[in-house]
């Protein structure tokens, strides 16, 4: 399923699509499913924020919440995610560091009768980026709304075999919405 790989947070709900498979059984069947999560990791990330050459070492702890419920007549599942991401981002010594909040949720779903599903999601939180001092570098609060297309893979009630067709934003974020690659780089060079 690729239902939430789309948002500013992608690491966040990507995580919690996969790990809500472990229990959609009970959702689809009417009882509203919950699952917390908790994933550290470390990687590298190659050619950072598009610069050539420039691999970062990066440290993440993820928290979260998901739940999800079956709605209306049809049944079809609806998400809501709360989660916190925490990030160490590393070159040559220097370190940066970045936390975020997010809450995602459905607000409608749409079976299209078509073999699609359309899906409103408004994504709402706080991204801060810190430099090596400490101090906030970049900053990302606000809301967003998007629309996924989906192929509901002949189940409208599953989402776990649903594929995404299209993406829309549908109303970009409000408030602050500084570029936190450009702040990465000038704070890691």
């Amino acid at each position: 399923m690729q239902r939430r790989n789309r948002s500013g947070l992608a690491a966040l709900l990507g995580l919690a699509a996969v790990a809500a498979a472990t229990f959609v059984t009970a959702a689809t069947a009417g009882q509203p499913s919950r699952e917390t999560i908790h994933v550290e990791e470390s990687f590298e990330v190659e050619d950072f924020c598009d610069v050539e050459g420039m691999t970062v070492q990066l440290d993440r702890v993820l928290d979260m919440r998901v739940r999800i419920s079956a709605r209306g007549r049809e049944g079809l599942a609806y998400f809501m995610q709360h989660g916190t991401i925490d990030e160490v981002m590393t070159f040559e010594g220097t370190s940066i560091s970045s936390h975020a909040k997010v809450i995602e949720k459905d607000l409608r779903v749409t079976d299209n009768g078509d073999g699609t599903l359309t899906v409103l999601i408004l994504a709402t939180g706080n991204a801060v980026l810190y430099g090596p001092d400490g101090k906030a570098i970049a900053r990302n609060p606000g809301q967003t709304r998007f629309e996924l297309l989906l192929d509901d893979g002949g189940t409208p009630a599953d989402p776990f075999d649903d594929v995404e067709l299209d993406f829309r934003v549908v109303k970009e974020s409000t408030g602050r919405s500084d570029d936190f690659c450009t702040a990465a780089v000038a704070a890691l060079t």
